[in-house]
């Protein structure tokens, strides 16, 4: 089985990219979709532990979990040491399941690929990208978004050059979504014949 990472800095189009490969009949794990599932359930109880009264009714409620995470290294780095192992749980479990279907190609579709080192669990990677300009627009097109808000995501991400260069394949989402989902037939054909060469 091929194992394809996903990924893409924010207002990239990644969320779109893994859309149209979940079109084209590929199983995606989305560790956004992980997360939220695991913050309705098993992260709810270590996450109340490590951060008091930052859920709510059987769930993580992420305005208060945010009051007190964000700005703080130390908050964050805890947080992701509950959250991670959960998530990478849910990425084993979607391989085993992928892989007694006979699925020939899944994709992992991880915001920060590069920054958590899940390159070396993949067996190519594909980044989305798009001009800066267009990157901004969408991103500003998001509720509650900011100008500092924006800054930092970025801060926290790999820049984008960065993954284009370390990238298998370089998904350029600012054509279009027709432009977009050619691109994406367009690697698995050429996954298909890697696939065939590793074999």
């Amino acid at each position: 089985m091929f194992i394809l990472g996903l990924t893409g800095s924010i207002g990239m189009g990644k969320s779109t990219t893994a859309k149209f490969f979940a079109e084209a009949g590929v199983p995606v794990h989305d560790a956004d979709a992980a997360v939220h599932r695991l913050y309705q359930g098993e992260a709810v109880a270590p996450i109340e532990a490590a951060f008091p009264r930052s859920t709510a009714n059987g769930k993580v409620d992420r305005a208060k979990l945010a009051e007190q995470v964000v700005g703080n290294e130390a908050a964050i780095k805890r947080l992701e040491q509950i959250v991670h192992p959960l998530v990478r749980k849910s990425e084993e479990r979607f391989l085993a399941e992928a892989e007694r279907k006979g699925a020939d190609v899944v994709v992992l579709d991880i915001p920060l690929l590069y920054e958590t080192g899940g390159e070396e669990r993949c067996d190519a990677v594909v980044v989305v990208s798009a001009p800066a300009d267009v990157q901004r627009a969408r991103a500003f097109e998001r509720p509650g978004m900011s100008e500092d808000k924006f800054n930092k995501l970025l801060a926290k991400q790999l820049p984008d050059a960065e993954k284009r260069r370390r990238a298998d394949f370089v998904v350029d989402s600012s054509h279009g979504f027709d432009a977009a989902r050619a691109q994406v037939r367009e690697i698995l054909e050429r996954v298909a014949m890697m696939k065939g060469r590793l074999e």
